[in-house]
């Protein structure tokens, strides 16, 4: 079935001597006619020697599990060096500039999370009414976006990009993390990943 899809995330274990040939996604994504036209960002975490690579539709389209699958094998089988490769179609839910818009960001911190059944909706609401706009409000966030992964769970992707690391440990940070309401959401989280990744230099759509 197709679905809206704003980005087309794709994922991956790529080693950091590896990460410079994804520079060179033209010799591979052109090969894919629906994606073409994408912008790239890369993102990596020397942790867990985990990709992340975000191709970024100019405006959002219907996209099928077939096109997806279809960057997977591309991908996979341009950097045979890289495993487990996933790609899974993003839809944005919410976005908005940080109170550092307009800064370079060095790192990228994402949370991606399923739900307790039941609680979805108001984790929705909690998210998209009081986390996303406060944490995106605090000095070194640049942007604050919230997708849903409609391929390779969890469902809820969160996403941040931050002038550093520290920002998550900062006052103004933790403030909005220790709401009364953030309280009673969190507890319901399930299959939760946390991720800090750094900016990887790629190069964008010309």
């Amino acid at each position: 079935m197709a679905l809206q899809t704003d980005v087309v995330l794709v994922k991956a274990i790529v080693s950091a001597d590896a990460l410079e040939g994804v520079a060179h996604f033209r010799d591979w994504l052109g090969a894919s006619p629906a994606l073409a036209h994408t912008n790239l960002r890369a993102f990596w975490s020397a942790a867990s020697a985990t990709l992340y690579l975000y191709l970024e539709l100019p405006v959002a389209s219907p996209l099928e599990s077939t096109d997806v699958a279809i960057v997977e094998d591309i991908f996979g089988v341009s950097f045979p060096e890289a495993t487990g490769v996933q790609a899974s179609r993003l839809s944005r839910v919410f976005d908005v500039p940080g109170a550092s818009i307009g800064e370079a960001a060095a790192f990228h911190y994402v949370v991606e999370t399923d739900t307790e059944v039941g609680w979805a909706e108001e984790i929705a609401r909690w998210y998209d009414t009081e986390h996303m706009p406060g944490l995106a409000s605090v000095p070194g966030c640049v942007r604050a976006s919230r997708f849903l992964n409609h391929d390779h769970g969890p469902v809820s992707f969160a996403c941040y990009d931050l002038l550093t690391q520290e920002t998550l440990g900062s006052e103004p940070w933790l403030a909005v993390r220790n709401t009364e309401w953030s309280s009673r959401a969190r507890p319901h989280f399930t299959n939760t990943l946390r991720t800090m990744f750094v900016v990887a230099g790629v190069r964008t759509r010309t």
